[in-house]
């Protein structure tokens, strides 16, 4: 017999977990959200997405300092205290953090902080941080464990100059010369931070452009500003070598622009990539099935090869991403209350908080041609907006990627500030279908960013306002 008895048993307490926890809750369900941490939050609010973002916009009002002497407004005397910003980040991740645990007792849903493994596939065995065990009984389980950070085996070195994202945040010094492993949006969102508190950031990434998957115009947009932020951007290259020495840490590299001397640098952060949390947790006591990758296979109801349990999130498959996570959460949740749902989404946008922000939605122009989709792309400059104008910013793009027979928008990419912001037009209209007339009849508020959305759909028809583009003549 065991100890406790649920309904629902949570195992993982980061966005998916605590929003498919709410959301059974709020559907009468008795729920059991089991987490390491005093609060609910995950690593994405305690390690990842709040903490960086919270540095992120720090950076962008040290770069905008920086900026404005241009404009007549000199800020002299800049003093970058780094000890008071990292407690207003832990002050920021506490509120929230907190905010998160009142809306658990408000729900009336037991938290348990503590570790959880399947005993088999109705039972739970709980360690909870005190040192005490239990089981748990449940009927149904959503396993919500998350990723974590990648690790490169001959680069495990046992020092604490060699730094996770998680050890990156916590801002504990501000290095002289930073090594960055890892061209994706990690490391260029961690990279962007410590160069603008004062680091010589050098990126290094394997392929031959940064944050592949990405449209390389889109791309190209924030390559060209970090060139002048960062110390140096090393495509197709390699880390042959770690070793720590007193001064810091001495790479060797090789690529097409790396010189073949080895260089020293205060501190090296990995960033490439993030693998499930699949591992430690009992599955193999359970009839789950795991892939080569490690993500557990789930049906379009986010149900396991075990029909009680259900798998959301980073451990369920990419996209690795925390709002994705929360609407796999919500969808097993009602599955489980017994509504009649399935997580079917026609887009999941996907942010990269550098500066300038890109984002995107459905369809790539990469995507459209690799896979032979008939496709036409529509670019608006940000150069024709005077929302931008004012903002001295007019580097970006808000791109369209049209069906040419049905006018269908498929995707829609921007580069520029705001941009994980405006994305969200670029969803709802993808998932009610809209064409891109919708997008140009659409009032726009003026002067704004959003309007580039507007004239881009208009310049499918040949006829944005403020950019004239030169019909084509028939033969």
């Amino acid at each position: 017999m065991a100890d406790k008895k649920t309904q629902l048993a949570v195992v993982g307490g980061g966005p998916g977990g605590y929003a498919a926890a709410f959301m059974a809750a709020d559907l009468g369900l008795d729920v059991t959200l089991i987490d390491p941490e005093i609060n609910p939050g995950g690593v994405c609010l305690h390690r990842g997405c709040i903490p960086s973002k919270a540095l992120l916009h720090a950076a962008g009002v040290i770069d905008e300092a920086h900026a404005a002497r241009a404009w007549g407004l000199n800020f002299s005397g800049l003093n970058i205290q780094h000890t008071k910003l990292r407690e207003w980040k832990n002050q920021v991740v506490a509120r929230l953090t907190g905010g998160l645990g009142r809306l658990v007792k408000d729900r009336n849903i037991t938290y348990m902080q503590a570790r959880a493994a399947f005993q088999d596939n109705r039972t739970l065995d709980i360690q909870l941080l005190e040192g005490r065990q239990q089981t748990l009984a449940f009927d149904n389980a959503i396993i919500a464990t998350g990723s974590e950070a990648m690790r490169i085996p001959q680069f495990d070195l046992d020092s604490d100059r060699l730094l996770d994202a998680t050890a990156a945040l916590n801002l504990d010094q501000v290095p002289k010369k930073l090594l960055v492993i890892g061209g994706g949006y990690i490391g260029l969102e961690l990279g962007t931070v410590y160069a603008a508190l004062g680091s010589q950031v050098t990126v290094v990434e394997m392929t031959p452009g940064l944050l592949p998957g990405a449209d390389r115009d889109l791309v190209r947009i924030l390559q060209k500003r970090l060139s002048n932020r960062l110390a140096a951007i090393l495509l197709q290259t390699t880390v042959k070598s770690l070793k720590v020495q007193k001064n810091g840490i001495k790479a060797e590299l090789e690529g097409p622009d790396a010189d073949q001397k080895a260089r020293i640098f205060d501190n090296v952060l990995l960033a490439v990539g993030r693998r499930p949390n699949s591992a430690g947790i009992g599955l193999s006591n359970t009839g789950i099935e795991v892939d080569e990758r490690g993500f557990i296979k789930v049906d379009a109801q986010r149900r396991t090869a075990e029909t009680s349990i259900f798998a959301i999130g980073d451990v369920a498959g990419e996209p690795m991403l925390a709002h994705k996570a929360s609407h796999e959460g919500r969808v097993a949740a009602e599955v489980i209350a017994g509504r009649p749902v399935v997580y079917e989404p026609a887009a999941i946008p996907a942010v990269v908080f550098t500066d300038p922000e890109i984002a995107w939605v459905g369809l790539t122009e990469l995507e459209a041609a690799d896979r032979k989709i008939a496709h036409k792309v529509v670019r608006f400059p940000w150069a024709a907006s005077g929302r931008a104008a004012t903002l001295d910013r007019d580097d970006g793009l808000t791109k369209l990627i049209i069906d040419p027979q049905s006018e269908r928008v498929l995707g829609m990419g921007i580069a520029g500030p705001g941009a994980g912001e405006m994305i969200a037009e670029g969803v709802l209209g993808l998932e009610m279908g809209a064409n891109v007339t919708d997008l140009g009849l659409s009032i726009h508020p003026h002067p704004t960013l959003s309007e580039t959305i507007m004239e881009a759909a208009d310049l499918f028809h040949g006829t944005a306002t403020h950019f004239f583009q030169a019909k084509k003549k028939r033969r």
